[in-house]
């Protein structure tokens, strides 16, 4: 069998509270192929975004091993973890974090110009295009609707062809037009780039569309099943 995009073996997170430690991952293992799409669910305070985080190196694991692309995430530095988040992942938030102060094309050009392409802004403006936006390329983030924003936080995401795409209840903000028109640009952009997708959601229709859903409670993985057909 081929390598596992992603592969986690006994992760344990645990975070400094108000009242000391709190357990939040309790010795997750789990592998994610090359292309699927996954979709993790549970209730609130179950430890889905934090496993979306540790996957993306945006939270270190305090025990286990957390491979991506069979390099392992835990052992690398923070400067390091950013270049590889640069060089091989994209994010997409629940609330955009687009940079304010820059235009829609800018924002998209960021991921690109700090990886050193010298044609990011016309693979930008490509990206605004993809996500139906590029009409939109001199506006900032304030003169956007919510749905918009998604769509270039998206294209951001996506701009470095990035093997791996990780989304946080990335239709949580939006209304239902809107949220709707996200999936279907989240799950076909992702379907031409060939990126492996793993996203939290509430949403069943969301999560149904994934190829394997996995249930979180409490910490742990409580199921796990196959979703789309």
């Amino acid at each position: 069998m081929p390598e596992p995009v992603l592969s986690l073996k006994d992760v344990t997170l645990s975070l400094k509270g108000n009242a000391g430690n709190v357990e939040i991952l309790h010795g997750i293992s789990l592998d994610v192929a090359k292309g699927e799409t996954i979709g993790l669910i549970g209730p609130s305070g179950s430890g889905k975004s934090s496993l979306l985080m540790v996957m993306g190196g945006l939270e270190r694991a305090t025990s286990g091993s957390v491979l991506a692309l069979g390099r392992d995430l835990t052992s690398m530095d923070e400067d390091a973890l950013a270049q590889f988040r640069r060089d091989h992942m994209g994010v997409v938030f629940q609330s955009f974090h687009l940079i304010p102060t820059m235009t829609a094309l800018e924002n998209v050009a960021t991921p690109l110009e700090l990886a050193g392409d010298k044609d990011a802004f016309a693979k930008a403006k490509q990206e605004l295009d993809a996500v139906g936006l590029g009409h939109r390329a001199d506006h900032y983030p304030a003169q956007m609707s919510g749905g918009e924003q998604q769509r270039v936080a998206l294209a951001r995401a996506l701009a470095t062809q990035p093997d791996i795409l990780l989304a946080d209840e990335p239709t949580g903000n939006l209304d239902g037009a809107n949220g709707e028109a996200i999936i279907e640009l989240l799950f076909g952009l992702s379907e031409q780039r060939d990126s492996t997708l793993v996203l939290v959601t509430h949403a069943p229709e969301l999560a149904a569309r994934c190829d394997r859903v996995i249930q979180l409670r409490d910490g742990l993985i409580d199921t796990q099943r196959q979703a789309a057909e």
